[in-house]
C-alpha cells in the first residue's frame, strides 16, 4: 500500500514493535494493543461529563414532550388532535434528520467543540420559542429548532467523547453520555409531574430546557478540541499538549504513541483517498465541494468504510424502528388511555427504569462487549413487546374508533393495564442495557478521514427512522390496533437480532486506529470472536 511505503520512508512514522499490535500466527487475525491508560484520567472524565450535558438536553427535550402533550389543553388555541400531536413530536425528528448529516461536514471543517457550542445556542432559542408559543404552528417551529440542536448534539457528542477516550474505556464513556440522556428524561418527567397541575405549567417544562445549555456553553468555552481533529487540522503541538493532559497518569511515551497512531492513520487514509480520487485540490476551482465528494466516495467505495456504514446505519435504524421513542413520546398519553389516574407519574417509572439499566450498561459494556450484550438484550426486548401485544389483545380496547383524545376522559382501569406497564418496563430494560447505548458507539467503526461523515449519515438514519415512527405510532394504534402495533415492533427486533448475529463484530478493546483492520476484508465477525477467545484465555 502507498501509505505503508510512505510510512516506511518517514523516520517519524517508525516505532519499535509493541505488544499491543501483532498478528496471530495460527489464524492471521488482528490482535489489538492493550494497556494504554485503561482508566480514564480526571481530565478525560471532566471533558466527557461537560460534553455529556448535551445528553441531558437531548433526554430532557425528548422526555418533556410526553408530559407536555397531556398538559397543554387548549393553550395553543384549541385542544390538540392526533395529527397535532404527531406533527409536534415528529417535527423534532425531521429537523434532527436534516441537521445530523450536515453536522458531520461542519464537525470536520470547524471542529467538534464548536458544533456543540452551536447546538447549545439552538437549544436555548428552541426552548424560548416553545415556552412562548401561542399556536400549534409556533410550537412546531420551537420543536423544529430543538430538532436541529438534538440532531447536531446526538452526532457530535459521542464522536467527541470517542475521540478522547482510551480504547479500554471508550464504551463506558460514550455510554456515560447516554446515561445523561436517560437522566434528562427522568428530570423531564419529575418536572412534568410537578408542573402539570399548575396553570400553563407546560410552558415552564419546555422553557427550563435552556438551563443546561447555558451551563454547557460556559464550560465548553474553556475545554479543548479532540487531539484527532487537531492533528488532522495541522495543529499537532496543540494535540500533543491535550494528549499529555489526557494521559497525565501514564508516561509521556503513551501520549507520543497515540499521536503516532493518529498520524499514521491520517497518512494511510490520505494515500488511500488519492488512489480513489486522483484529482488534486489545485486542479479544481471548488476544493471544498470536491473534498466532500472525495470523502463520500471514500466512504461508499472503500470496502471497510462501506461495511462500517452499513453496520452503523442498521443499528441506528433498529434503535428507532423498535418503537422505543414512541413509548417515551407518548407514554403519558398511553397510560391516560389505560385509565391510570396519574399517567405522568406512571411514565416516570419508564424513565427511571431506562436510567437504571443504562447505568448497568455503563458498568458492563467494556467488560462483556457490544455484540455479546446485543445478542442477550434484544431477545428481552422481543419478549417485552410480545407480552405487551398480548396484554393489549386481552384488554379489549375498542378499535373501530381508537381516538386517544376522546377516550382519555372515559378510560377505566383494567388489571391488564398493569401487565402492559410491566411489559413495557421489560422492553425498556432490554433496550437500555443494549441497543439504547450500543448504537451510539458508531464513531468507533469509522477511520478518521470519514468518521464525521459516516457518523452523520448513521445519525441521520436514526432520526429518519425516529421521524417515521413518531409520525406513524398513533395512526398505527388507531387503525392497526395496539396489539398489532407492538407485534410489528417485535418482528423488527427479531430481524435486527439476525443482523447482529451475522454482521456485527465484537469491537471491545479495539483502538480507533485499529478498527479499519477488522473490517478491511470482510465483516470481521469470526475474527472478532477468535480475538475474544484469545483475550479470555489470556485472562
Amino acid at each position: 500500500m502507498a501509505g505503508d511505503d510512505f510510512a516506511a520512508e518517514n523516520p517519524l512514522m517508525q516505532e519499535p514493535e509493541s505488544p499491543r499490535e501483532s498478528t496471530d500466527d495460527l489464524t492471521g487475525s488482528f490482535v489489538p494493543r492493550q494497556g494504554d491508560a485503561a482508566s480514564p484520567s480526571a481530565f478525560i472524565w471532566a471533558l466527557s461529563c461537560s460534553a455529556g450535558i448535551s445528553g441531558i438536553l437531548f433526554g430532557y427535550d425528548t422526555g418533556v414532550i410526553s408530559s407536555t402533550l397531556v398538559s397543554i389543553g387548549s393553550d395553543l388555541s384549541h385542544p390538540l388532535s392526533t395529527l397535532d400531536k404527531s406533527l409536534i413530536t415528529s417535527s423534532t425528528s425531521l429537523f434532527a434528520l436534516i441537521a445530523s448529516p450536515l453536522t458531520g461536514f461542519l464537525a470536520d471543517r470547524f471542529g467538534r467543540r464548536y458544533v456543540i457550542l452551536a447546538a447549545d445556542v439552538l437549544f436555548i432559542f428552541g426552548a424560548i420559542c416553545q415556552a412562548f408559543a401561542g399556536t400549534v404552528t409556533a410550537m412546531i417551529v420551537g420543536r423544529s429548532v430543538i430538532g436541529l440542536a438534538v440532531g447536531a448534539a446526538s452526532l457530535v457528542v459521542p464522536l467527541y467523547i470517542s475521540e478522547l477516550a482510551p480504547s479500554e474505556s471508550r464504551g463506558m464513556l460514550v455510554t456515560l453520555s447516554i446515561l445523561f440522556v436517560t437522566g434528562g428524561q427522568v428530570v423531564a418527567y419529575v418536572f412534568g409531574f410537578a408542573l402539570a397541575p399548575q396553570a400553563h405549567g407546560w410552558r415552564w417544562m419546555v422553557g427550563l430546557g435552556a438551563a443546561p445549555a447555558i451551563i454547557q456553553f460556559g464550560l465548553l468555552l474553556i475545554l479543548p478540541e479532540t487531539p484527532r481533529w487537531l492533528v488532522k487540522a495541522g495543529k499537532e503541538d496543540v494535540a500533543r499538549a491535550v494528549l499529555r493532559k489526557m494521559y497525565a497518569s501514564g508516561t509521556s511515551r503513551t501520549a507520543e504513541r497515540v499521536l503516532r497512531d493518529i498520524r499514521r492513520e491520517i497518512i494511510e487514509q490520505e494515500a488511500s483517498s488519492k488512489l480513489i480520487n486522483p484529482i488534486t485540490p489545485g486542479d479544481d476551482p471548488w476544493p471544498s465541494l470536491t473534498q466532500v465528494q472525495h470523502r463520500m466516495t471514500e466512504l461508499l467505495f472503500v470496502g471497510g468504510n462501506r461495511r462500517a456504514l452499513i453496520i452503523a446505519c442498521m443499528l441506528q435504524g433498529l434503535q428507532q424502528l423498535c418503537g422505543f421513542n414512541s413509548i417515551m413520546y407518548f407514554s403519558a398519553t398511553i397510560f391516560s388511555l389505560l385509565g391510570f389516574t396519574s399517567p405522568i407519574l406512571t411514565s416516570l417509572w419508564v424513565a427511571v427504569t431506562n436510567f437504571i439499566c443504562t447505568l448497568i450498561a455503563l458498568v458492563i459494556i467494556d467488560r462483556v462487549g457490544r455484540r455479546a450484550i446485543l445478542l442477550r438484550s434484544i431477545p428481552v426486548m422481543i419478549f417485552g413487546l410480545l407480552l405487551c401485544s398480548t396484554s393489549y389483545h386481552f384488554l379489549g380496547l375498542p378499535t373501530e374508533e381508537l381516538n386517544v383524545l376522546a377516550q382519555i376522559e372515559t378510560a377505566v382501569y383494567s388489571p391488564w393495564a398493569t401487565f402492559i406497564v410491566v411489559s413495557l418496563l421489560v422492553f425498556v430494560c432490554g433496550y437500555a442495557i443494549g441497543l439504547g447505548n450500543i448504537a451510539w458507539q458508531q464513531s468507533e467503526l469509522f477511520p478518521l478521514s470519514v468518521r464525521s461523515l459516516g457518523s452523520g449519515l448513521a445519525t441521520g438514519t436514526n432520526w429518519g427512522s425516529n421521524f417515521v415512527v413518531g409520525l406513524t405510532f398513533l395512526p398505527m394504534m388507531k387503525y392497526l390496533t395496539p396489539a398489532w402495533t407492538f407485534a410489528v415492533y417485535a418482528l423488527i427486533c427479531l430481524l435486527g437480532l439476525g443482523f447482529v448475529w451475522f454482521f456485527y463484530p465484537e469491537t471491545k478493546g479495539l483502538g480507533l486506529e485499529d478498527m479499519s483492520a477488522l473490517l478491511k476484508e470482510g465483516w470481521g465477525v469470526e475474527e472478532s470472536l477468535i480475538r475474544r477467545r484469545h483475550d479470555m484465555t489470556d485472562q
